[in-house]
């Protein structure tokens, strides 16, 4: 199963940036957002049921990144609202058959190649 993250850039601090992560293949439990930024371990953003329930956040982007999926074509959003500098990572979508509600990467088995989301001050 592939997947196929997009709409990373270069944006001013305070702005927004959706990406997209296209899921298509077999049905999956569950599906999230993580990031490495430079020089730190890739860490858990966010993460939903396939179905769009259990939503749940990192603290550091809760209130301002909303995880959402278009039913109809099988894609993951991630709206990344109010950027910061330290927002700045490689963002990649990551998606699991027989999730059980874990945040971390080992609870994942596909994951997308990744996009670069740079916040400039």
């Amino acid at each position: 199963v592939q997947l196929q993250a997009s709409g990373g850039g270069l944006v001013q601090a305070g702005g927004s940036l959706r990406l997209s992560c296209d899921a298509s293949g077999r049905p999956f439990g569950g599906v999230g957002w993580f990031r490495r930024a430079p020089g730190k371990q890739r860490e858990f953003v966010a993460v939903m049921t396939w179905r769009g329930s259990g939503k749940r956040y990192a603290d550091s982007v809760k209130g301002r990144f909303t995880i959402s999926r278009d039913n109809l074509n099988n894609t993951v959003y991630l709206q990344m609202n109010n950027l910061k500098p330290e927002d700045t990572a490689v963002y990649y979508c990551a998606a699991s058959v027989s999730w059980y509600g874990g945040i971390k990467e080992v609870d994942f088995g596909s994951w997308g190649q990744g996009t670069q989301v740079t916040v400039s001050s």
